[in-house]
C-alpha cells in the first residue's frame, strides 16, 4: 500500500461539515492535461468546468528518457490558460503530474518551469500513489464495492484492489501506449507479456469486478457501444463481459482505424493509442478473468476528492446525496421530497433496499425541472435521470429513474424519443417505474409545509387489489377533481380500486 501523502489538497479529514464551494484540479498526465472544477454537492462531484488538452507530453519517452518538446509547449500553454481561468473563478488550482514527469530525466526542470510561469504547485505522485488515488476515484461512485481498479494512462497502467470501500495492493507498470508502441510487433508483445506477468505475480488469482480508468479504455467502450448499437451513450457504469470485449478488440484489429474514429466519436489523438491499448486489455482479461467489466469514469481526480472526506460523508449513497443537493438547489419546496417518499413507500411492500433508494431518489428529484416549458418537462426529466452526472447507478437504473420521473409529468411512455432505451428494462420494472411515476403525479397535489396539520396516507390492500387514501379533514380541500383523477390514474396502472376514507 501506498503510503499517504504529505500534501493536503481539499478539507481536512477530521472536518465533518461537507465541502459545497468549489475545487479545482489539475491532472497533468502522460498524453493528456486536464483541469476539473468540481462544484456543489459534497459527495457526488459536481462538474462546473471540465477540459482537456492532449498534449502527449510523453511521447518518446521509452527512446529519450525526456518530455516531449513539443508536449512541453502545449502543456504549459494549457496550464497558463488553467491558471487564468482559475483566477477569474476565485479558486486554487490543485496540481498533480503522473509518469511522464516522474519518469523524465527533465521531469524537475519542467515542474519547475510550470510553477514559475503559472504559480502552480504541482505535486508529482509516484505509481502507487497513482494506483490508490484512482481506486478511491472508484469508491466515490461505487461505496463498498470489491475488485480491481484498471487505470491506463499514456505512460504508465496501475492496478488497486478494492475490498469494501478500502484500497489494498498497489502496482504500477510500464503499459501506457507511449511506453511501447514503437516497438517492433514481436518485441511489444514481450514487453506486454513481462508486464502482465509481473503484475500477475504481485495480485494473484483476481475474480471479481475489473474497473476500467482511463481515456484509452473509455475509447474501446465507446467503440464497443457503437459495435453492439446499445442505446444509451453513457460510459460511467457501462457493462461489459470478457466476451463483448474479446469481440470488440477483434473488430478494432479488422477495422480502418479513421473510420472507426468517426462511428464511435473517439478523437482522432484518442485513436492512435487504442489498437495498443487494446493488446493490453485482452492480456489483463485473460490473465485476471474478471467475473464482469466496468467502466468508470471517477479516477484519479475524483479520487483527490475522496481522499480528503472524512469517513461519516464517504458512508453517504452518492444517488441520494446529489438528488438531494438538486432538491435543495432547485425544488420549489426543498424537503417535500422525503415526505413524499414516506407517503407513496407503502405502495411497494416488497421493494429491496436497491428499489427503496431508486424510489427515494425520484422522490427527491420530482420537482427540480418545475422551470421547464411544461411541454418539454417529461422530455426533461428523463434526459437528466439518463444523462447527467449522477454516480451509484447501473444503467437500467438511470431507465427506471427516468421513465419514472416521464409518468410524473405525462401518462403515457409511447411516443418519446426514449423508446430505445425501454430495452434495457424488464417488464417488472417498466410497470414498477408507471406507478412510481403516477404516484409521484398524485403525491405533489398534496404539496404544503411542513409541520402543518394536513395529512394524508396510502394504504395498499396487495390481497385484495384496494387502494385505500386516508386524508385528514383539514387535507380534504386539496382533494380535488384533478387529484381525484390522478389518484385513479395511479389505481389504473396498479389495477386496483379505490377507497377514500377519513384519518381517525
Amino acid at each position: 500500500m501506498a503510503q499517504e501523502p504529505d500534501w493536503e489538497p481539499f478539507s481536512s479529514p477530521n472536518d465533518a461539515k461537507p465541502r459545497q464551494h468549489r475545487v479545482g484540479v489539475v491532472d497533468i498526465g502522460s498524453n493528456s492535461v486536464r483541469l476539473v472544477v468540481f462544484d456543489g454537492a459534497a459527495r457526488s462531484p459536481a462538474y462546473f468546468f471540465n477540459e482537456k488538452v492532449m498534449c502527449g507530453l510523453g511521447a518518446g519517452l521509452a527512446e529519450t528518457g525526456r518530455l516531449n518538446p513539443q508536449g512541453r509547449v502545449a502543456c504549459l500553454a494549457a496550464l497558463r490558460r488553467f491558471a487564468l481561468l482559475a483566477k477569474g473563478m476565485d479558486l486554487t488550482l490543485h496540481a498533480v503530474a503522473t509518469a511522464a514527469m516522474r519518469d523524465a530525466t527533465d521531469g524537475p526542470a519542467f515542474r519547475a518551469d510550470i510553477e514559475a510561469e503559472t504559480g502552480l504547485t504541482v505535486h508529482v505522485i509516484d505509481g502507487a500513489e497513482e494506483a490508490r488515488l484512482s481506486a478511491q476515484g472508484v469508491l466515490l461512485g461505487w461505496p463498498g464495492s470489491y475488485g480491481l481498479v484498471c487505470d491506463i494512462g499514456g505512460a504508465s497502467m496501475e492496478l488497486a484492489e478494492i475490498q469494501g470501500g478500502a484500497v489494498g495492493r498497489c502496482a504500477t507498470s510500464a503499459l501506457g501506449p507511449l511506453k511501447f508502441k514503437d516497438l517492433a510487433p514481436d518485441a511489444r508483445r514481450a514487453h506486454i507479456d513481462a508486464e502482465i506477468a509481473r503484475l500477475a505475480e504481485a495480485f494473484g488469482a483476481q475474480r471479481d469486478r475489473l474497473f476500467l480508468v482511463g481515456g484509452s479504455w473509455r475509447a474501446i467502450a465507446r467503440i464497443d457501444i457503437a459495435r453492439r448499437k446499445y442505446p444509451l451513450h453513457v460510459l460511467h457504469e457501462y457493462r461489459m463481459d470478457a466476451t463483448s470485449v474479446i469481440e470488440t478488440l477483434e473488430h478494432i484489429a479488422a477495422q480502418d482505424p479513421d473510420s472507426l474514429r468517426k462511428k464511435s466519436g473517439v478523437s482522432a489523438s484518442r485513436m492512435a493509442l487504442v489498437p495498443y491499448a487494446a493488446e493490453v486489455l485482452g492480456r489483463v482479461i485473460d490473465t485476471f478473468e474478471p467475473h464482469d467489466i466496468a467502466l468508470s469514469s471517477y479516477g484519479i481526480r475524483e479520487g483527490l476528492l475522496y481522499e480528503h472526506m472524512p469517513q461519516a460523508l464517504r458512508d453517504r449513497d452518492p444517488l441520494i446525496e446529489a438528488c438531494r443537493f438538486a432538491e435543495a438547489r432547485d425544488a420549489r419546496l426543498p424537503g417535500f421530497g422525503k415526505r413524499l417518499y414516506q407517503f407513496i413507500l407503502p405502495l411497494f411492500p416488497d421493494a429491496d433496499p436497491e428499489m427503496r433508494r431508486l424510489i427515494q431518489a425520484a422522490c427527491l428529484l420530482h420537482d427540480v425541472s418545475w422551470r421547464a416549458h411544461p411541454d418539454y418537462r417529461a422530455e426533461i426529466c428523463f434526459d437528466n435521470a439518463t444523462r447527467s452526472n449522477l454516480g451509484g447507478m447501473k444503467h437500467w437504473e438511470r431507465i427506471f429513474l427516468g421513465m419514472a420521473l416521464l409518468h410524473r409529468y405525462r401518462n403515457k411512455r409511447e411516443g418519446t424519443r426514449f423508446e430505445a432505451l425501454y430495452a434495457l428494462l424488464t417488464d417488472r420494472h417498466m410497470a414498477m417505474a408507471e406507478v412510481l411515476g403516477k404516484a409521484l403525479r398524485f403525491g405533489a397535489m398534496l404539496w404544503v409545509s411542513e409541520g402543518t396539520d394536513i395529512a394524508a396516507r396510502l394504504h395498499w390492500a396487495q390481497t385484495d387489489r384496494r387502494l385505500s387514501l386516508i386524508i385528514s379533514p383539514e387535507a380534504v380541500p386539496l382533494f380535488g377533481e384533478v387529484a381525484r383523477h390522478r389518484f385513479q390514474a395511479l389505481a389504473a396502472a396498479m389495477g386496483a380500486e379505490t377507497v377514500v376514507a377519513p384519518s381517525l
